[in-house]
């Protein structure tokens, strides 16, 4: 099996822990010195524990997300995943009180492996954050 098709297969099993928030399968596929940059940390976060932490804080305002792969493309140590989130907007989310509308949208992510075929980098492509941030919106969680 190669490097690219074994990445594919941890990123299936990437999806049922982010959707489960199994922390021993986090540890299992995320490097623990593997560092996170997120749009809604102004510290980076490491590890699986760093990982799920920004799972935690996407359910405290949607309890239901799930997130979905919709197609994958690996080559060597990357694999891009295009995803489908969605749920029920059930709790507070920057700023904004709960709904009870239904949400689903689409994320791009990269993730990177390293030789023991666990993940040590992820990166998002945050193109609407990207634009909030040059005109000076906060949207931190």
């Amino acid at each position: 099996m190669s490097d690219a098709e074994r990445n594919k297969l941890a990123m299936k099993r990437f999806m049922t822990c982010i959707n489960t928030n199994d922390k021993s399968l986090a540890e299992e596929l995320i490097d623990s010195k593997a560092e996170f940059t997120t749009p809604v940390s102004e510290k980076p976060l490491y590890g699986g524990a760093g990982y799920l932490s920004v799972v935690d804080l996407m359910r405290k305002s949607f309890s239901d997300i799930r997130w979905e792969i919709v197609d994958m493309a690996a080559e060597n140590d990357k694999v891009a995943v295009s995803w489908i989130c969605s749920g029920t907007h059930d709790g507070n989310f920057m700023g904004l009180a709960p709904t009870g509308k239904k949400i689903s949208f689409s994320v791009m992510n990269f993730y990177y492996f390293n030789d023991e075929g666990k993940i040590i980098n992820d990166v998002a492509a945050q193109g609407m954050f990207g634009l909030l941030n040059q005109l000076g919106i906060s949207w931190r969680l």
